[in-house]
């Protein structure tokens, strides 16, 4: 009983490690259950144990975890899966789904949406049909919601749209979820006809959009330039006080996006303007848009509004203000700019390379175009 509750606060703590990727922390705990023999006892803190290192991208460690086990369980076996599928690495995923019934482990509809995932990454549709036939076979598609959406989402992956809505209509329960897995993947694939389609029929069986549908629908707008579509969209958003949601920032900024990529940029701005939740995100596509259309007192105007709104520029802001400084010659304000950027110290930021590159080149690009010629080599 007593190794029952280490082992359930030890899960505790690798659960945390996981979550913040704290490897160093994760291998002095798994080093603790080793030396306490805690591992076989508990098939949970050993899955644990197997999510963390996954979660961590150490995913030899994780494999060697699942080796120690005498007894591993579908779960632990279910850990290595995802942590391979969700790192990319979808080949070792399938090789280790695949080890599963010859180690005497029946997959589980977790198996199921792990593997089909990783068969929608590398296009593997071979794979993917078989795994559709399993799940008939043991009729778990009855009444699983997450994985009919799996399923539905691997056929999308492959480019089989047709099949993917085929399945959809096949499943007994789906959901805005399931919808938005089909919606999202027509846009990808640049089939908007098929998105607004879902859209409406969802809405048909009574099922009602949620953030990420309107936010694929905006998407699909803008493609199109269908902007009275997008004011309708925005009118059934404000209706429903989604932009009031602080979890709903993306959305504010997908709408305003919309009216960018529409050429409307005073209702896009104004549109920011009266976002209850905006962040540096909104601004900059607003002021992206500007300038692509040489609206650059415009651009610039915008960020002054969103500095006084208490945002601070990030790197996709100086980059786009810098072209517009080139653009019209405004080197007093490229040198502020400058300056400023010098002093955050974004140009040194290690975690944002390429970044650093684009951001570097738009100081370079700056200084040359306003005839700045020897900044510019100082830059450099």
């Amino acid at each position: 009983m007593k190794k029952h509750k280490e082992g359930f606060a030890l899960a505790s703590l690798l659960k945390e490690c996981a979550k913040k990727k704290d490897i160093a922390r994760g291998a002095t705990i798994y080093s603790d259950i080793m030396n306490r023999g805690l591992l076989d006892n508990n098939p949970y803190l050993a899955s644990s144990l197997i999510n963390m290192f996954s979660r961590c991208g150490v995913l030899t460690h994780a494999k060697n975890v699942l080796k120690e086990l005498t007894n591993p369980c579908v779960v632990a076996w279910n850990a290595l899966v995802s942590g391979y599928s969700h790192h990319g690495l979808s080949h070792e995923a399938v090789h280790t789904f695949e080890r599963m019934p010859n180690e005497g482990i029946l997959p589980n509809g977790v198996s199921f949406i792990c593997i089909l995932k990783a068969c929608g990454n590398i296009g593997d549709m071979k794979k993917g049909k078989e795994i559709h036939h399993k799940l008939r076979s043991r009729n778990l598609l009855d009444d699983d919601i997450v994985l009919g959406t799996a399923l539905v989402d691997m056929y999308a992956k492959c480019r089989m749209l047709i099949k993917a809505h085929q399945v959809l209509e096949e499943l007994r329960v789906r959901s805005a979820v399931t919808w938005n897995a089909i919606i999202s993947r027509y846009i990808e694939q640049g089939q908007v006809y098929g998105a607004f389609n879902c859209f409406q029929q969802m809405q048909t069986e009574g099922i009602s959009p949620n953030a990420v549908t309107f936010i694929c629908i905006l998407k699909a707008c803008s493609l199109m330039g269908c902007i009275e579509t997008g004011e309708k969209i925005q009118e059934e958003i404000v209706r429903r006080g989604m932009l009031l949601k602080e979890d709903n920032v993306m959305l504010g900024n997908t709408l305003v996006d919309m009216y960018v990529k529409c050429g409307a940029f005073t209702k896009a701005k104004k549109v920011l303007e009266e976002l209850p939740m905006q962040n540096v995100v909104s601004w900059s596509v607003v002021m992206a848009g500007f300038a692509e259309n040489k609206h650059c007192q415009e651009a610039l105007d915008c960020l002054e509004r969103m500095r006084i709104k208490g945002l601070e520029p990030d790197i996709v802001t100086f980059i786009t203000i810098l072209k517009v400084c080139g653009s019209i010659g405004a080197i007093k304000r490229g040198e502020r700019i400058h300056e400023e950027i010098v002093a955050s110290g974004l140009l040194l930021d290690n975690n944002n390379n390429n970044s650093n590159i684009v951001l570097g080149t738009a100081l370079v690009d700056m200084y040359a175009k306003c005839g700045m010629l020897r900044k510019a080599w100082l830059v450099l």
